[in-house]
């Protein structure tokens, strides 16, 4: 069968192909952002809303991109990335925490993220923020977190194996920023380390980061391997730290250990 040729002599790309091209297209830019939301995929590719959207459902419909419980962003699936190296323990986390989240951040009412480590911070990848009445941040999702002065990043290294935390304090200690100096002080680091392993979750309250909230945070790890933090913030002026704990470590604590994480 001869193809229909344009007036230059190159075959014309049927609907079908055209469409399957940009379904192609808006799972490589989902895969490519790591979470992004419909209207952003419109602009980044410079096509209809109704068609991405319509493109969108159809990949989640196929199972290879989700949408997300907490924030509307489309993230792809495992399924997806089986047709490259098969696994992201970012995705695979976000996809196995987000219900817990939801359901956690139900009780606790104040917002609760799931950060995983990468490249000498921890980055937020789930976040109940925007339906938190009692939240003072949003656009969570992708913020980069520093590891010496927040809950999230406390309690990955007193998590982690010695040998990872080591790798990671000198690196910390490379880059050197000004606000992680006092915290990198081998004594300080020692006992921040034993106590946060003593307790089996992390805190923040001194307005090490934010001055304006407070944080728990607890690692979610399996056979001595970390997949990332959860965290509960809070306003200061409205919850003292004794509180918080007696409040929310025990639920923090027993959600993390319900998530299921698949290798």
């Amino acid at each position: 069968m001869s193809k229909v040729r344009t007036r230059n002599g190159q075959p014309r790309q049927s609907e079908g192909v055209r469409a399957f091209k940009r379904g192609l297209d808006v799972l490589h830019e989902v895969n490519r952002s790591g979470g992004i939301r419909a209207g952003d995929v419109a602009r980044a590719l410079d096509l209809p809303r109704p068609t991405v959207y319509r493109l969108l459902e159809t990949l989640e419909e196929l199972g290879y991109i989700a949408r997300s419980a907490s924030d509307d962003r489309f993230r792809v699936t495992r399924r997806a990335l089986s047709l490259g190296d098969g696994y992201d323990p970012g995705v695979v986390i976000c996809q196995a925490a987000a219900p817990y989240l939801a359901d956690l951040s139900k009780k606790l009412v104040w917002p609760v993220d799931l950060s995983t480590y990468e490249n000498a911070a921890m980055v937020v990848q789930e976040t109940t923020h925007s339906r938190s009445p009692l939240s003072i941040d949003r656009g969570m999702i992708g913020k980069r977190l520093p590891m010496l002065r927040t809950s999230a990043g406390r309690a990955y290294l007193a998590a982690c194996p010695a040998r990872e935390r080591d790798l990671i304090i000198n690196h910390l200690r490379r880059i050197d920023e000004a606000d992680d100096r006092p915290f990198l002080d081998q004594g300080r680091l020692d006992r921040m380390i034993a106590e946060t392993a003593a307790r089996g979750y992390a805190i923040r309250s001194e307005g090490e980061y934010n001055p304006k909230t407070a944080s728990i945070a607890v690692a979610i790890v399996r056979d001595g391997s970390v997949f990332g933090c959860i965290s509960i913030i809070w306003i200061r002026s409205a919850l003292g730290i004794e509180e918080a704990v007696a409040q929310f470590a025990s639920q923090l604590l027993e959600t993390a250990s319900a998530i299921p994480v698949a290798g």
